[in-house]
């Protein structure tokens, strides 16, 4: 790990003075500092959040959940508020990572989390997104685990977030201070696609600074759940995962909401695919119709072709538990 300077401003107004582009926000640290040791990051110096007031609370106003960036994940899934309103965003974070990185990663750094790609990784690889212009030899390499929506010529590598493909889900709202004041991003517009910039993972400026996510009301209760495919059941990424959650009328859907991890950039969802669900009764057909949109362009690279179809089964099951008010359970180590 490289010499840096290290200090603890204790008003976001200071943190985001003391922050440019050779600096670091510290909130848990458990993915900067592996990046560090792995010398991906290079930051001259470290801003530790911790000593910032204000940016632990969770809280509901007006029926909007307002969560703190500092809050960390564990607290988030355990807290009364969350589970309550929006128990979709608890099981999510509760199939990611394990108790003791829970009990540190924040919602603010799980945002902001880096690829888990090889490539990137290791520096003795090129890597378009360590460092443009080198090339990504996960294009024609190792690639079982990336991307097969949202890729570029640059770069197929996926975000590995649990907790911001639900809150992609519940159309979640980032909340960020900057130089010029306070401005809210909604999820959809807060990660990036590679591109040509595959370097740029959010639409966060340099000096910005996340200080909440705020969810807005939504009460779709035991209807929803999050289905987490990969490897092994505990402490891996996710080869696909879906996040849904649906009201029903009368039998039949009226709102429906669909997002998929490990298959992009950023957390996957097709607004066709929710709204041509509504005013159907739920059922095979109608899920198989969905997942068709949601895989529309979808392109393996050779190792991860089997995710194509691993997904087109994944989204009707996930649909169906949340129709049947079935969620996934993340604390049985089982797939329902």
């Amino acid at each position: 790990m490289r010499p840096f300077t290290f200090s603890r401003p204790e008003a976001p107004a200071l943190a985001i003075a003391g922050k440019d582009a050779a600096s670091r926000f510290l909130a848990g640290g458990t993915n900067l500092v592996d990046l560090m040791k792995y010398d991906v990051e290079r930051p001259a110096a470290v801003l530790d959040l911790g000593r910032i007031a204000g940016l632990r609370e969770v809280t509901q106003a007006g029926g909007t959940l307002r969560i703190g960036a500092l809050v960390t994940n564990a607290d988030a899934a355990a807290h009364p508020l969350v589970l309550a309103h929006h128990p979709l965003l608890a099981d999510a974070i509760l199939a990611g990572a394990t108790p003791q990185l829970r009990n540190m990663a924040t919602t603010g750094g799980n945002l902001l989390q880096r690829t888990r790609c090889h490539y990137f990784y290791d520096r003795q690889t090129a890597c378009n997104k360590r460092e443009p212009g080198t090339g990504c030899p996960a294009i024609g390499g190792v690639n079982r685990i990336h991307a097969i929506l949202g890729a570029s010529e640059s770069c197929i590598a996926t975000h590995p977030s649990d907790m911001c493909v639900a809150l992609a889900a519940l159309e979640a709202v980032v909340v960020a201070q900057g130089p010029e004041g306070e401005r809210r991003i909604p999820m959809a517009e807060f990660h990036r696609l590679p591109g040509n910039e595959p370097q740029r993972d959010t639409t966060l400026g340099e000096r910005e600074l996340i200080t909440a996510v705020e969810i807005p009301a939504w009460d779709y209760g035991a209807h929803r759940t999050y289905l987490k495919l990969r490897d092994r059941l505990s402490y891996a990424f996710a080869l696909v995962s879906v996040a849904a959650a649906v009201t029903l009328e009368g039998g039949r859907i009226a709102k429906a909401r669909i997002a998929l991890g490990g298959v992009a950039h950023k957390p996957w969802r097709v607004a066709e695919a929710e709204t041509m669900l509504q005013g159907q009764a739920p059922g095979e057909d109608a899920f198989a119709a969905a997942a068709s949109l949601i895989l529309r362009g979808a392109q393996g690279q050779g190792h991860n072709d089997f995710k194509i179809e691993l997904a087109r089964r994944a989204i009707p099951r996930a649909l169906h538990q949340a129709a049947h008010a079935t969620p996934q359970s993340h604390v049985e180590k089982r797939i329902a």
